[in-house]
């Protein structure tokens, strides 16, 4: 970034401040009292973050409840009518009187039963899309996810999330996610603040998420908070659900694949409660009953646990524990396995210091484990390795106006990645090899605020300021001529525990900002900038459980991404229908790719198999959604590019990576017939993944081989398109505790046989020619051309309770 750009981000935030201490100057010198309190559901006592609350003489004073439900407000004249409204439920209004100034308010309100005209799938307030400040962000309300139709039966966060614009895959059974030109290690995913690096079972077709178990869901692409960091192109932020209060409750289901059960309800008395979730797959089962003893002896399995406690202390203080531990296993007859473990904790302490003045400190530990064995007596081995982050992060939020809310924080992060661990068997003839410890330290300060200039302009904008140290114990190698790419090492310097071995600094400007055109029409734009300082050194682009992260350190520079968007959003037919349209430019820095033909598993010198360059992507994403009546869904278009330009690469020429898919579609209903009748459908269309094919082909002991050019990823698969429908019928309400419904899913209706891969063979015939052109390979019409595709129409059936 120019200097100039640099002092106009200065000016801007110099203007904001003089103009936020000169209208506050007298509020800080006396406080005046305000009401505050919390709504939550009278039925379970869960709290309704997002309920609004308004004088109902004064339409235009009014707040939303915080992610706990809570709420502060300035009174007016008093007595007066306070409303608070929850799209679901019946309103309640309250007359508010001088005694309870400075007083916590309970408001509980009723689930009310709505006609399917007024049937509504999201949790937001009127226009609030067009009158936030939220530009690239999305909610995804988890009662929508469960009515999207799924692989298998099995309902999954991220295959929802791809249906959003934006947001791509590197194909058929991935759940590995590319953002606006981002690769999949450039997006963090958390759960209750905690990242998950793996996020997937069985290789990426499933999610690691089971959804009875989540409360929340939110996807930034676009304008990402200063209070949030460590990736460049998005944060997935998932909330755990919090425990019935009031009963024991419980759901779950029985798939085609899998089954899943959640329990929640009061733990000690009605401030605090539990909630456990657990889901397991039966293949392994399945696979023992089989006569045949070569398929007896496999395993294949997946399984997750989770679970959060809640403890509210006397309305001020909330404590939460939150845990996930999840594990899947490959072996094949005795000879091969593969297998990783996630596992991750956090502890939340929130607490509201007083009306305008809230406190929130978490921390967490993420550990992920990985492992390969083979069974040979004379190259057999198993190979392991592990890494963690652990954190803690502080943020003060204050509200001195209703116009104006402030964000302070700091958060502290320590990477350890572990040396590998090879054990050969007694016979092996391989060779042991030795690695060593890697250790990252990351501390950040952040300051964040939102603004209301006027009734129609508002602004926010933050910094946050990184300071990373790769530390010991560990060792820097030295090479000739200070290169790695040569591969010589001429010297080896070790460092001991805490000893600082390299340290980078990075500052990350936000800014966005609203303008309101109407009551149901905005303006928006955002530029962000973002560091991230650990990153996957892989060969593949779908993503595999043993790819290997790598922290920042003396030869890999920490990553940096600048992105400008800019967006309209509209109102349509009295808020039943939401459109936007949103445009972006990202530009990438120091971002790495492999050599040909790298070695990465079994090496410490990871720096000499990498090569660094610049990118950049472009797009334009338009989406239609509608939230009211019997049908709901959207219909969302994506053209985006990708571009990467990195010496020793294509020529040293910019190249299209495989995620690259300039045009996306994605069409997603749901429609309601009546209260036990329930219809949802999806379709999807992309362009093929960017990819090379043979440029001819050559001789090799009497045998045609194909050949393969410099140039990488100019040719594309034939486009991916799929439709997936699915029916749920609930059973007739008898008014017993047992509450159940079936669900029939349609995968890949059409039966559309979308590559996975293509396989040049061995060619015998001397005229063998490989055409290119994704319309002939196809066909595999050509000799040698295998065409391997995953799935076709695949039925599935799976029983869902609830008690």
């Amino acid at each position: 970034m120019n200097k100039q750009l640099y002092k106009a981000i200065f000016s801007f935030f110099y203007l904001i401040g003089l103009s936020i201490f000169f209208q506050n100057s007298s509020f800080s010198q006396s406080l005046p009292d305000r009401i505050s309190g919390s709504v939550k559901d009278m039925t379970t006592g869960e709290v309704l973050p997002g309920a609004n609350v308004y004088w109902s003489n004064a339409l235009d004073k009014g707040v939303t409840t915080d992610t706990d439900g809570i709420f502060s407000i300035r009174p007016i004249d008093l007595p007066a009518e306070l409303t608070i409204s929850y799209i679901g439920y019946t309103s309640t209004l309250r007359v508010i009187t001088e005694k309870e100034l400075g007083k916590d308010i309970k408001f509980f309100l009723n689930p009310e039963a709505q006609s399917l005209e007024e049937f509504v799938v999201n949790e937001a307030r009127e226009n609030s899309n067009v009158m936030s400040l939220d530009i690239g962000k999305t909610n995804l309300p988890v009662e929508v996810l469960k009515n999207i139709p799924a692989l298998f039966g099995e309902v999954d966060l991220l295959r929802g999330i791809q249906l959003l614009p934006g947001v791509t895959t590197a194909g058929e059974g991935t759940t590995g996610l590319f953002v606006r030109g981002g690769s999949a290690d450039q997006n963090l995913i958390q759960i209750d603040g905690a990242p998950i690096f793996n996020p997937s079972h069985f290789f990426g077709f499933f999610s690691v998420f089971n959804p009875d178990a989540l409360s929340n869901v939110e996807l930034y692409k676009g304008h990402i908070p200063a209070r949030y960091g460590g990736r460049l192109s998005s944060l997935i932020d998932i909330s755990l659900k919090e425990g019935n209060t009031k009963r024991i409750h419980g759901e779950g289901g029985i798939g085609s694949i899998s089954s899943r059960l959640t329990v929640d309800g009061p733990l000690l008395s009605d401030q605090s409660s539990f909630i456990v979730s657990g889901r397991r797959t039966y293949a392994d089962i399945f696979l023992a009953l089989s006569p045949d003893e070569n398929i007896r002896n496999n395993q294949l399995y997946f399984y997750d646990l989770s679970g959060k406690l809640m403890f509210r202390i006397k309305d001020r203080d909330k404590i939460t524990i939150s845990s996930y531990y999840g594990s899947d296993y490959l072996g094949t007859s005795g000879q091969f396995g593969l297998g990783w473990n996630n596992w991750i904790s956090s502890l939340n302490w929130t607490r509201s210091i007083r009306d305008d003045l809230f406190l929130d400190v978490k921390g967490y530990h993420s550990y992920y484990k990985y492992l390969i064995a083979f069974t040979d007596e004379s190259i057999g081995f198993e190979w392991s390795n592990n890494f963690s982050e652990s954190g803690i992060r502080g943020e003060i939020n204050w509200v001195p106006s209703e116009n104006l809310s402030l964000y302070a924080g700091a958060h502290s992060q320590l990477y350890h990645f572990a040396p590998i661990n090879l054990n050969l068997a007694p016979e092996s003839n391989l060779e042991s090899i030795n690695t060593n410890p890697k250790i990252g330290f990351l501390n950040n300060l952040f300051i964040d605020g939102n603004y209301d200039v006027s009734p129609v302009f508002s602004v926010e904008g933050g910094l946050r300021w990184n300071h990373y140290q790769q530390i010991g114990e560990g060792v820097n190698y030295l090479y000739e001529n200070n290169d790695p790419a040569n591969g010589a090492v001429a010297d080896t310097v070790r460092f001991g525990f805490g000893e600082n071995m390299k340290t980078y600094l990075g500052l990350e400007p936000r800014l966005a900002a609203r303008y309101l055109l109407s009551e149901s029409l905005s303006l928006k734009g955002a530029y962000n900038r973002n560091f991230q300082y650990i990153q996957i050194a892989t060969n593949n682009s779908a993503g595999l459980p043993i790819d290997r992260w790598m922290p920042a350190g003396r030869y890999v520079s920490p990553i940096r991404s600048d992105q400008v968007s800019l967006g309209i959003f509209k109102n349509l037919s009295d808020n039943q229908f939401e459109l936007s349209m949103e445009g972006y430019y990202k530009d990438f820095d120091r971002i790495i790719d492999l050599k040909q033909g790298a070695e990465i598993l079994f090496t410490d010198n990871l720096e000499t198999e990498i090569l660094s360059g610049v990118g950049w992507a472009y797009g334009a994403e338009f989406m239609l959604r509608k939230n009211i009546g019997k049908t709901t869904g959207w219909l969302s278009y994506t053209w985006s590019r990708v571009f990467r330009q990195i010496d020793g690469i294509n020529e040293d020429q910019p190249f299209n990576p495989r995620f690259d898919r300039p045009h996306d579609v994605s069409l997603v209903l749901n429609h309601k017939f009546n209260k036990r009748l329930e219809f949802s459908g999806t379709f999807v269309y992309t362009s093929g993944v960017a990819v090379t094919f043979p440029v001819g082909s050559y001789e090799v002991d009497n045998q045609r081989v194909p050949l393969y050019g410099p140039r990488r990823n100019e040719d594309r698969f034939p486009a991916y398109h799929r439709m997936d429908l699915s029916v749920n019928l609930k059973n007739r309400d008898r008014g017993r505790w047992w509450k159940g419904s079936w669900n029939f899913s349609v995968y890949n209706v059409y039966n559309r046989k979308n590559p996975f891969s293509y396989q040049f063979t061995d060619i015998y015939n001397n005229d063998f020619r490989v055409d290119p052109s994704p319309e002939d390979v196809i066909t595999s019409s050509r000799p040698g051309v295998i065409m391997t595709y995953l799935f076709g129409i695949l039925p599935s059936v799976t029983y869902n309770f609830e008690f």
